[in-house]
């Protein structure tokens, strides 16, 4: 998708995607990563999303990259924090203890950057962006996280029925992206209550990715 929708959307405010509670997903599956107290957790695209209140209540240390600037300062704002803001190339860095948010192009964003982190949690940025982008997201995620293990919600659906975001993000398209570099498992597959957007059948489904072995 191009920036200025994105942008658009947040300036208007149309953001359903954006849930008013932490996803369940999040609170059920994230133990399967089997992370240690105050480990460092990279959300792509994080947008404002309560899941960051959520992984705060549970003591983690919180990194996002996010392209809209409204949708950085909303978070700040909700969570009552004043972040330092600093410029770093193409990126806009705002930091508070325990969290740091990297505004703009996440293609932008480098391993140096972005420091070590312990985990992904993707709910929002894999299936928000269209075919042609996923392979490239995908492999640079792998790539500036050092392969991380990855917390991964997508939907499955008829995408001949309704156009994304969000899009149709199969099994068979987790695998291909994914299976390279990590052991995959699918931890819950459950039909979306009322549909997608109401309009059309859909599965939510939860995947685990943990690094291969050497």
């Amino acid at each position: 998708m191009k920036h200025d929708f994105w942008h658009n959307k947040w300036r208007k405010n149309e953001i359903g995607f954006h849930l008013p509670e932490a996803n369940p997903f999040l609170i059920k599956h994230f133990p399967a990563l089997q992370l240690a107290p105050n480990s460092r957790i990279f959300l792509p695209l994080c947008g404002k999303t309560l899941d960051i209140h959520w992984l705060f209540a549970q003591g983690y240390q919180v990194v996002g990259a996010e392209l809209s600037a409204v949708a950085v300062e909303a978070l700040f704002s909700d969570l009552n924090l004043t972040p330092t803001i600093t410029k770093n190339g193409a990126l806009t860095q705002y930091s508070a203890p325990n969290i740091i948010l990297w505004n703009g192009d996440i293609f932008a964003l480098n391993q140096a950057l972005l420091g070590k982190v312990d985990a992904v949690y993707d709910r929002a940025a894999l299936v928000a962006l269209p075919f042609e982008m996923r392979e490239r997201y995908s492999a640079h995620i792998s790539a500036i996280t050092q392969n991380a293990p990855q917390l991964l919600v997508c939907f499955e659906y008829d995408q001949a029925q309704m156009d994304g975001p969000p899009f149709c993000v199969c099994a068979n398209e987790v695998r291909a992206h994914y299976q390279q570099n990590y052991e995959i498992s699918l931890l819950e597959s459950a039909e979306l209550a009322g549909g997608l957007k109401g309009k059309v059948t859909a599965h939510e489904q939860v995947w685990l990715l943990k690094q291969k072995s050497s």
